[in-house]
């Protein structure tokens, strides 16, 4: 740094001190040059806080008692408002009280001292750095204003749209949404933060038009050696607003049964019902198909299937399934049927059909209804359960007393033609 005066220069050569209001010292390799040394730079510097010492010493009582009072300020402003969030519903204040407890200590206290600067009894050039300095804070303290502001945001809309209840579909979709842009807008303003605080040094403002001139190039390539990232980032977005799903939504993908459990900006994270992550890129579920059980609805129709005997009374299962479902609250009392849906040369087969809540009722209810029914049949119908029988025309087989000939299969017509019939 140059050693420099705005009033009077004493003294020629490379070990001139300079007195002045404010002194300037760059740092040179050869005093030759006619520039100063790192010894007589060091004496500069004495020199020039031993001259300014009360400029200094005042204007540093000042900046100090301006960040106090900013202090007091703040430590006031949040005990009044945590008394404020002591009352029920006070969402926003609690918010606030959360999120900016930590940035109001650099916020407020850069904000006073910005603003005392200008008039401060110090030299223009170290007013102007110390001003630059506060300005750039202040940049980084408005960026953490921006993501506070995000985060209250998120936080006042999952209290509106809450997702613990039954109906949640509209909350799901909101928060979805929010969820994604909230990334997006937390990396833009970190983006446009450090590119503004940057842009207030002039070499790298050049530097960066530089790299604009060049944008279309750099562009190409970022794009070809990162494809498959900006691919996922477009298809979180696509995601975001046209919804195939959504946060908490039931699915099926490879197989697999669980709840969207997290929607990031590379991967979406599915919960298993055992508990199991199922991790997959946000590409996948624009090329694969995927069951959404949840998608317009949380309401879902649950079945379960049991094998009864052709001697089965169905209209007797059937008001025990109604008794079994008005026992419960799994059930949403619309729909209770049961039919013979399929039959083979053995068994019927019975579907009890009921409708739910959600995806998690159905699983509970299909396992309770059958077991229920189950335990009927082996209480009351035993005989009616799934068996095979047989009827032996002739001899009938003993000791010393063998079955004659070779017994031949029943087939429907054969009635009275003997043998042996192999009944179902």
């Amino acid at each position: 740094m140059a050693l420099v005066q705005s009033q009077q220069i004493t003294g020629n050569g490379p070990g001139t001190l300079v007195h002045g209001p404010l002194l300037y010292l760059e740092w040179a390799n050869n005093p030759g040059t006619g520039r100063i040394g790192s010894n007589e730079g060091m004496r500069a510097v004495v020199a020039f806080f031993i001259q300014n010492w009360r400029q200094l010493l005042w204007s540093a009582g000042i900046l100090a008692a301006v960040i106090a009072a900013a202090l007091i300020v703040r430590a006031v402003a949040f005990s009044m408002l945590r008394r404020f969030t002591r009352k029920p519903g006070a969402l926003l204040g609690a918010s606030l009280v959360k999120y900016g407890r930590r940035p109001s200590l650099w916020i407020l206290p850069l904000v006073a001292a910005l603003a005392v600067l200008p008039g401060l009894p110090l030299p223009a050039e170290m007013r102007d750095a110390l001003e630059h300095l506060a300005g750039l804070g202040i940049v980084a303290s408005i960026a953490w204003l921006f993501v506070i502001s995000i985060a209250v945001s998120s936080d006042i809309l999952a209290a509106r749209y809450r997702v613990d209840v039954a109906d949640n579909l509209v909350a799901r979709r909101i928060q979805t949404q929010f969820m994604v842009v909230r990334r997006v807008g937390v990396v833009l303003v970190i983006v446009v933060a450090t590119a503004v605080g940057l842009m207030t040094f002039p070499a790298i403002k050049h530097i960066g038009i530089s790299l604009l001139a060049s944008a279309g190039v750099a562009s190409l390539v970022i794009g070809m050696s990162m494809k498959d990232t900006l691919a996922n980032l477009i298809a979180g977005v696509q995601i975001a607003f046209a919804q195939p799903f959504r946060m908490g939504d039931a699915v099926v993908i490879e197989g697999e049964w669980g709840w969207i459990e997290e929607i990031g900006m590379m991967y979406v994270v599915v919960r298993i019902w055992d508990l199991r992550r199922l991790v997959l890129p946000l590409m996948y579920f624009l090329e694969h198909p995927i069951q959404n059980w949840t998608r317009t609805s949380a309401d879902l129709l649950a079945y379960t299937y049991i094998y009864v005997d052709y001697t089965t009374p169905v209209d007797e299962l059937r008001n025990e399934l109604q008794r079994i479902l008005e026992s419960t609250p799994l059930w949403n009392r619309q729909l209770c049927q049961l039919q013979v849906s399929d039959s083979d040369q053995l068994t019927m087969q019975l579907r009890a059909l009921m409708d739910v809540r959600n995806s998690s009722d159905a699983w509970d209810l299909r396992c309770l209804v059958r077991e229920k029914l189950i335990a009927f049949m082996q209480k009351n119908y035993p005989e009616c359960l799934p068996r095979h029988r047989a009827e032996l025309d002739g001899a009938v087989r003993g000791p010393g007393n063998p079955v004659q000939g070779n017994p031949q299969p029943w087939e429907p017509g054969t009635e009275g033609t003997g043998g042996a019939r192999s009944i179902a």
